[in-house]
């Protein structure tokens, strides 16, 4: 419920389902929050009542994934997942996922962006490269990227199988500054406030 650019974290997530309608047959807010239910209702989305030992810190998305298919009674269909804590999304970036998906007659997709960064491990005290070798230049690194949050697209059956990433898998790369937000400190929101108004899109 923390506001960015004055609209809770939670409804940027809806608000973009919402403009893709033409897209999605069913916008779903999994909660165990009596707030976060009646907020969501009020913006006219479906709630499922998530089981309060999904609610904890040690919960995982796909245990949420599979309870919603539970509930929804473990019907054949794609799930898009779209995370409160990563609320900004280019514009396009669901129609696209989607076309790649169906294109690509894909069972998996995740957005991921490339890392620039030069990372090592320190073993005794002593800095050691993990992705490249100390002098070389950051445009000769090996290319590597992260899972940015963005958005999941995932078939029913994979999720049975408890399965993010199918053997048909895609990995779109989005490298956006919307992929650089994932709010999980008050910095990370100050932050993603700082990107919102520098990158608004229109």
């Amino acid at each position: 419920m923390l506001p960015l650019n004055g609209i809770p974290l939670l409804e940027h997530s809806i608000r973009y389902a919402k403009e893709n309608t033409n897209l999605l047959d069913t916008i779903l807010v999994s909660t165990e929050d009596n707030q976060l239910k009646v907020f969501s209702e009020d913006l006219g989305v479906k709630v499922l009542d998530r089981p309060k030992h999904l609610a904890s810190d040690t919960a995982t998305t796909m245990d949420v994934l599979k309870d919603v298919l539970q509930q929804l009674g473990d019907k054949t269909c794609t799930i898009v997942l779209l995370q409160a804590t990563n609320p900004l999304r280019p514009k396009n970036l669901l129609r696209e996922a989607i076309e790649l998906f169906e294109k690509g007659k894909a069972d998996s997709l995740m957005t991921v962006s490339r890392n620039h960064q030069k990372f090592g491990k320190i073993v005794n005290n002593k800095y050691i490269p993990f992705n490249y070798t100390l002098g070389q230049r950051s445009q000769d690194m090996e290319p590597l990227y992260f899972e940015n949050g963005l958005l999941y697209i995932m078939r029913s059956d994979l999720i049975k199988q408890g399965k993010l990433m199918g053997d048909n898998h895609i990995s779109m790369i989005v490298n956006h500054p919307y992929a650089e937000v994932d709010i999980d400190t008050q910095e990370d929101l100050q932050y993603a406030h700082y990107v919102l108004t520098q990158f608004k899109e229109a």
